[in-house]
């Protein structure tokens, strides 16, 4: 069974930095990314997906780093997540600051995207994963986040890796309409979602395999797909 993918926060208003760094993080260490580029976004992706790590630009519009740090560690949801902050400040105080409201670690920048990649490995290695929904159900399907597998009706079904991360996301969002866009750059390092067209396929083929609760994915016209709740998902007991 494969390991489970860890998923990174980048938010960080520098549009071609926040590119390059999830490039680097998903070509070179092994993960998925996410990224958002103003503060408030970031956060209520925070709570809504909770990654492994946030990689955290100090001044961003609308709320800063350190707001934006203060806010995670109030949620008891949130409060142990990892956080590295990017500064092009060089300044003791901002370090200490940054460092006061719960960051993890600082880096200013220009910086190595290599030496990022080894702060995030060396962070993780020691902070547990965030503390997920692992398992959970929406109408006939059931999703195990440890086990990467599915289940409809109890029936197992085998999904690619792109497929089975459509569906989290999906469901993750059920009810909310995502856009072709949004879901290319939720499911962004697989090279077979490179273009928003491509999302269509694979939504076609998870249909398919998910067979009647396939119709849980409803095509809104022009714009994208959306999860039907039905009865809504909720956790299953362990």
């Amino acid at each position: 069974m494969d390991a489970e993918i860890k998923t990174i926060l980048i938010v960080e208003d520098d549009r071609d930095q926040a590119d390059m760094v999830a490039s680097y993080l998903e070509a070179e260490g092994g993960f998925q990314s996410l990224i958002c580029h103003d503060g408030e976004a970031g956060l209520e992706t925070a709570f809504r997906r909770f990654p492994d790590l946030v990689i955290l630009d100090l001044r961003l519009p609308g709320m800063k780093g350190t707001e934006f740090c203060r806010q995670l560690r109030k949620n008891p949801q949130t409060e142990g997540m990892p956080v590295i902050m990017l500064s092009a400040c060089v300044g003791e105080i901002d370090r200490i600051v940054s460092l006061e409201v719960g960051a993890d670690d600082y880096v200013t920048k220009p910086f190595s995207p290599r030496e990022l990649l080894l702060r995030i490995q060396a962070i993780l290695r020691r902070v547990p994963s965030q503390n997920r929904v692992r398992t959970f159900t929406i109408g006939r399907i059931t999703i195990d986040r440890d086990q990467h597998s599915v289940k409809v009706d109890g029936r197992n079904v085998s999904l690619s890796l792109t497929e089975f991360r459509l569906l989290t996301t999906l469901v993750e969002h059920a009810g909310r309409v995502l856009s072709r866009k949004e879901l290319m750059e939720m499911v962004r390092n697989d090279v077979t979602a490179s273009t928003t067209r491509a999302i269509d396929v694979h939504v076609t083929r998870l249909r398919a395999k998910l067979g009647e609760a396939g119709g849980q994915i409803r095509t809104v016209s022009g714009f994208g797909y959306t999860m039907d709740p039905e009865s809504g998902a909720y956790p299953v007991a362990s």
